[in-house]
């Protein structure tokens, strides 16, 4: 190969004399290998620059990597690896990456006699040679892993939380520095058969998420409440504990955790920033659903570390919802959405479908359109006090699903969640989504529920008690039998091509009271499964 295709920038500097020479004394056949030492030899006779050599170094190992490429390997590690492509140049003269036309940052500086380190590998997923400076996180997260560091151990040695050192290797890991192993939350291919083309990244989940109930203690008294029992207070010290399990599940799924903490109103859990910010220190995502909060409780919450999401309620229109959530309940939520809105908070509304505001559903979509981030329902779980209230007529709901499905093309805060929505859209040619969970009904599967007591359930809109975690480890519950039970889900849906994106809602069928092991969700309309063979 021509040697200016090798060394774009060094042949650049050089006139015709002095690329005569360097070739010369190159030898009679090119070796590029050869060539920084060549220049090393004459630099003082060509009058090359100083750092000219170690360009040239860089450039031939750019090219090298260029021309090895990339194999993947992600799927056949267990733990988390230094990138087999990676090299570690050091160099006497920093700033050279500057001076290559692969540069983010080309020109911005000159070359300067103090030493650096420079990366150079090829990224796992698109094969694209990256070639940069080395931070100082990039060389800690290296040295972590090289040298089997446990996290905890150089958090100790930091005197930092072990969540920053947690951060930096994944973000070591997301820059293809390092690799990690795939996800280990994987369905199960014999309970979910793929079906029809479904999307690979439906059957594993790359996060894992506790819905934490950190309190049973509420400002309000909603009448479709679905528990409203006195429970023991989760202790401060339980629940740090339950935070390190969660980080050690996580890291042995290879997987990010959250926290989405509930209630009750989780903000009147008295050790509630506490908890916060050991979530964030063990570098778990954190969100809320809750109720509305002051202005000085929020930039409490904000100074730890702004939330993934603040989920908020509201059952239809003013004179309804405050019907449901009480007197004025509906305009200090849109106050707060506003307060969301200031603060830069992804804001959530959640409404819980029935009988009575089935109708109101879109006309409050339109009043949240430029009000909040998303919008979406659940279907009411006549559960608790939720029994009292009338579901939607099942033969009423699939023409429901397809006005809300037409308003969300033209309304962008409404957002898709409820399973059944995927049939219409096989009906319609359009791209499956994945569901309630992301992964269709996710119970025990990409999540599962925990109350103030220690009590874990499948899924927190019925009683679907798997373990306790005061009691039992979160790894233990997540392969326990009952839990594995709920992440089957229904015999009946087993043979649905959609299954893997559906599964229908658990709650509902426990709320019709059917049997979640064995009967499809009564609110299925898939039009193609001989009845009673799935949704």
């Amino acid at each position: 190969m021509r040697p200016e295709l090798i060394f774009p920038v060094c042949f650049s500097f050089l006139d015709d004399r002095q690329q005569q020479q360097l070739l010369a004394e190159n030898g009679e056949i090119f070796t590029p290998e050869n060539l920084p030492s060549t220049i090393t030899k004459l630099q003082e006779s060509l009058q090359l620059p100083p750092y000219f050599p170690e360009l040239a170094r860089l450039e031939l190992a750019f090219f090298q990597m260029q021309s090895m490429g990339f194999t993947a390997i992600s799927a056949q590690i267990d733990q988390i690896t230094v990138n087999p492509t990676l090299q570690l140049l050091k160099l006497n003269w920093k700033n050279l990456c500057s001076l290559l036309p692969e540069s983010k940052h080309r020109g911005h500086s000159s070359p300067q006699p103090e030493e650096e380190f420079v990366l150079i590998y090829c990224q796992p997923v698109t094969g694209k040679v990256v070639i940069r400076e080395a931070r100082d996180e990039d060389l800690l997260a290296l040295k972590i892993v090289v040298e089997q560091i446990r996290p905890e151990a150089a958090a100790a040695e930091g005197k930092v939380a072990v969540g920053v050192i947690d951060r930096v290797l994944d973000r070591a890991a997301g820059q293809g520095i390092l690799l990690k192993p795939p996800s280990a939350i994987r369905r199960n291919p014999q309970t979910f058969p793929r079906g029809e083309d479904i999307a690979e990244s439906y059957f594993f989940s790359p996060v894992f998420t506790l819905q934490w109930h950190i309190t049973q203690v509420c400002d309000l008294h909603c009448k479709h409440c679905y528990d409203r029992s006195d429970r023991v207070a989760l202790p401060l010290a339980k629940g740090l504990a339950i935070l390190d399990d969660l980080r050690s599940f996580c890291r042995e799924y290879h997987v990010q955790g959250q926290v989405s903490f509930s209630g009750g109103n989780p903000l009147l859990y008295p050790y509630f920033l506490e908890l916060y910010q050991a979530a964030v220190d063990r570098n778990l995502m954190v969100a809320i659903l809750g109720n509305p909060a002051p202005r000085a409780t929020m930039e409490k919450i904000i100074a730890i570390q702004k939330p993934e999401f603040f989920q908020v309620s509201l059952e239809g229109l003013l004179e309804h919802n405050d019907y449901i959530r009480g007197k004025g309940h509906f305009a200090r939520v849109m106050d707060f959405l506003d307060l969301l809105r200031e603060l830069g908070i992804y804001s959530m509304v959640m409404l819980t479908l029935t009988r009575d505001n089935m109708d109101q559903v879109l006309p409050l979509a339109e009043l949240l359109r430029d009000r909040v981030d998303l919008f979406t329902f659940n279907r009411l779980a006549m559960v608790g006090e939720g029994a009292s209230l009338q579901s939607v007529q099942p033969q009423d709901y699939a023409g429901f699903l397809g006005k809300y499905l037409a308003a969300a093309r033209e309304n962008p805060c409404i957002s898709l969640k409820d399973n059944l929505m995927n049939i219409i859209r096989r009906q319609e040619n359009q791209p499956l989504f994945g569901g309630c969970a992301g992964h269709g009904c996710g119970a025990a599967f990409n999540f599962f529920s925990i109350l103030p007591d220690g009590e874990a359930h499948a899924c927190r809109k019925l009683p679907s008690h798997i373990g306790n975690v005061f009691e039992q480890s979160i790894s233990a519950i997540y392969h326990g039998e009952p839990a594995q039970r709920y992440r089957a889900g229904s015999a009946a849906c087993v043979v649905c091509p959609i299954r893997p994106v559906c599964g229908g809602c658990l709650a509902v069928v426990h709320g019709f009271g059917l049997d979640v092991f064995k009967d499809k969700d009564p609110y299925c309309f898939f039009p193609e499964t001989p009845a009673g063979q799935g949704c």
